[in-house]
Order: C-alpha cells, then structure tokens, then sequence
C-alpha cells in the first residue's frame, strides 16, 4: 500500500490570514466570531458569523481570473498559494508535472442571486457577461484553480455538505494509495456573505446569544443555543511518500485513514451509529485502536442533536480511554463546506507544535458528553495520531486520521 503524506497546508479563515495568525488563534483560544451588520439589515434572527475580510487580489491574478472567482473562489487561491508555498512547489513544477485537485463545495448563493438580481433590474441576459457562469457552478473553486495553476491531473469538486472537505482529503488519499496520482491539492471553501445563509437561520439552526459573539458558539456545552456560521477556505497538498522523499518535500503528517458512512434516514439529523461507523472505519484503515489516539478534533457545531449523537458515538470508542477532546468550531463557528479540511490544517498545526486547542465556552457539560475528556484550556502535549470528525446534511460521514511521519 502507498503511502500518503502532507507536505503543505495552507489556510484562510476568521482564525488570521495564514499559518501562523492561525496557529497563533488556536493556542490562545481566540474566537473569530463577531455580528455581521448587513444580516441585521436582512433580516436575520441571528447576525453572528466568523468575521474574514476577502482578499485584495488585483496584484496577484490578471482581471480574468479574478472575474471568474466566487468568494469562496478567492479564499481557496489565497489558501493555496500558502500551501504550494509551504510545499515548496512552485509555477514550474505544475506545469512540469501532473497534479491533481479535489476541493470541497457545496454552494456558491450570491454569484446567483446577483446575476438573477442583474437581469431582473436590466431585463437583459446578456449584461451578466460570463464571470457569473464560472462563479456560480458548485464546481467553481477547481475550475478557477485548476486554470489559475495549469493543473494536469484529477479536476474534480466534492459537494457533500459539510463533510465535503474532508471527504475531498480522503478521496485524495485513496487516489494516491491506489498510483492514480502522486500528488494532488486538496481542500473545501465556504462563501461568508449574508447572501449564502438565509435558509439556515430560517430554520433557527443559528445562536441567538448576540449580546456575547465569542461565547456564542459552545460545542458540548449543556447552554449550546445553535452554531455560528462561518467561511474561509483551507487547502491540503497530498503526495505519496516516496515521490516526496525524491523531491525534498518537507513531510507535515501523513493520512493514515479514512472512514465514511451514510445514515439513510432523515435528512438534516445527526446519526450516532452512523458516526460511529466512519470513526471506526477509520481507525481499521489506519491499523490502529482507539487507544492510540492522542487527540480527537469533533465535529461538534454547537446544536442540541448533532453534538448529543456525536457525544454518544465517541463515548462507545473514546470515553474508556479519556482521549483528549476538542471542537476548534467554538473558535471559528461553523465553517461549513470547508470544515473539514479546515480542521485537518488546524489538528496539523496542533501536532507540528505539540498543543490542543482549547473547546472554547465550555462550561457545563451536556448530560451525553459528562464522560468524555473535552478540553476546555489550551493543552501543552505531543500527539502522534488524530482523528478528525465530519459530518453533513442528507447523512454523510466522514473521518480522517493523520499521524506524526515515522519513516
């Protein structure tokens, strides 16, 4: 079997603009959360969100590229051009070599609503011009980038609501076990603009705790109220180990495992045997117990079902073990499609700098989450192996395993 390996990591998010404003955040349990003004103006019962400017990009991209970019679109390119940096791969390599692309995204709502609201005002299709058809394609991020960067190798988009990131890093894995690819860029955005999340705060999914914007998002804590949303992009360069060897990659971690499950029953509520099933499933992939885990990063959004069902699947696994549990979502919110790549670059930089991240807000625990180990302080200690725990609407499950290199 191949090996796969992480040698870049790149990320945009409400935490800080790049590696190390993010790892800075996650050591101090700095929350990203603010309220966003223009969702009062909307209409929303709930206005909180992970705060993140969009990105300057005329220096960087020809008018073009930046036509066709969502903004989800942009946060990936930021995201990217650290990774590939911290890669040390370079223009050349992409044109010289195959490399691949798997991103996860599952929406992109305002390039849609503002060419809908265009042609309603212009009576005139033609006014749209063609950067909303590129911006507007749930596939927009991996046909930007792969132009941008002159990819050769896999060109695909992952919707699976907010597993998709993770589902993007596991599918890149089996890829490169099975000598499909050597290496391929991997990673899932989210859109933050108010436009994209009407629908959800509908449904009252969102705290309503405004009066205190960083205690509002309190995965596993009894007085959890709703998630927060929030957006950015994060990207994970995936490269089988020897290619990586040969080209002087500096290697980060390496995917171990990958589980997954579906829960086939109802289409917006969490399941704990299905959870169950891709933890588990991911800990055989990887040839390990659970025992062995050092740290595992929830999902946990901070809503009543889906942390109680995830609670009482890590419970079966983790609880005798008293494994070390965190969700980074108190910090960042929810950050939907892109979480769970997100969350493997927050768990790497935990692992590259030997910490865990606090579970921010967590005061009285959930009567389902009293016997495991949720970390409520930032945590001093090694680890060697994580799990990492997604999980989306219409029942997909997904879970990774990334360790420390042992050559």
């Amino acid at each position: 079997m191949r090996r796969v390996v992480i040698t870049g990591i790149g990320i945009y998010s409400c935490l800080g603009k790049n590696l190390e404003e993010v790892r800075q955040s996650l050591y101090m349990g700095k929350s990203g959360i603010g309220i966003d003004p223009a969702r009062i103006e909307y209409g929303y019962r709930s206005p909180l969100t992970g705060i993140l400017k969009r990105p300057y990009l005329k220096p960087l991209l020809d008018r073009r590229s930046r036509i066709c970019l969502a903004e989800e679109g942009e946060y990936a390119y930021m995201a990217t051009v650290e990774a590939l940096q911290n890669a040390h791969i370079d223009l050349d390599y992409l044109n010289q070599n195959e490399v691949g692309i798997l991103y996860g995204n599952d929406s992109s709502a305002k390039a849609v609503i503002d060419a809908h609201t265009l042609t309603l005002q212009t009576k005139d299709t033609t006014i749209q011009g063609s950067g909303p058809i590129f911006q507007s394609m749930n596939s927009t991020v991996t046909m930007n980038l792969s132009t941008i960067f002159r990819l050769k190798g896999i060109n695909m988009t992952i919707s699976a609501a907010c597993a998709s990131g993770s589902h993007s890093i596991g599918l890149g894995m089996t890829l490169i076990r099975h000598g499909l690819q050597d290496l391929i860029i991997c990673g899932g955005a989210q859109e933050t603009n108010y436009l994209s999340m009407g629908s959800f705060d509908g449904i009252s999914a969102f705290s309503t705790r405004i009066d205190e914007p960083t205690r509002a998002s309190r995965p596993f804590d009894k007085n959890r109220d709703g998630l927060v949303p929030s957006g950015g992009a994060a990207t994970v360069i995936l490269e089988e180990y020897e290619h990586a060897v040969k080209r002087g990659a500096t290697i980060l971690g390496e995917v171990a495992g990958y589980g997954f499950s579906s829960n086939g029953a109802n289409i917006s509520q969490a399941s704990d045997s299905g959870s169950l099933i891709a933890m588990e499933r991911a800990l055989i992939d990887a040839q390990i117990t659970a025992a062995e885990v050092d740290y595992i990063n929830a999902h946990a959004t901070s809503t009543q079902q889906g942390d109680a069902h995830e609670a009482v699947a890590l419970n079966k696994l983790f609880a005798p073990h008293k494994t070390p549990i965190s969700s980074t979502k108190s910090m960042t919110g929810h950050e939907c499609w892109m979480a769970g790549a997100s969350e493997i670059v927050y768990s790497n930089l935990m692992m590259l700098s030997s910490f865990i991240a606090p579970n921010i807000n967590f005061e009285q625990p959930d009567d389902c989450a009293v016997n495991l180990n949720i970390v409520p302080h930032t945590l001093e200690k090694n680890i060697d192996v994580v799990l990492s725990n997604s999980f989306g609407f219409g029942g997909t499950n997904s879970a990774l395993v990334i360790k420390k290199i042992k050559k």
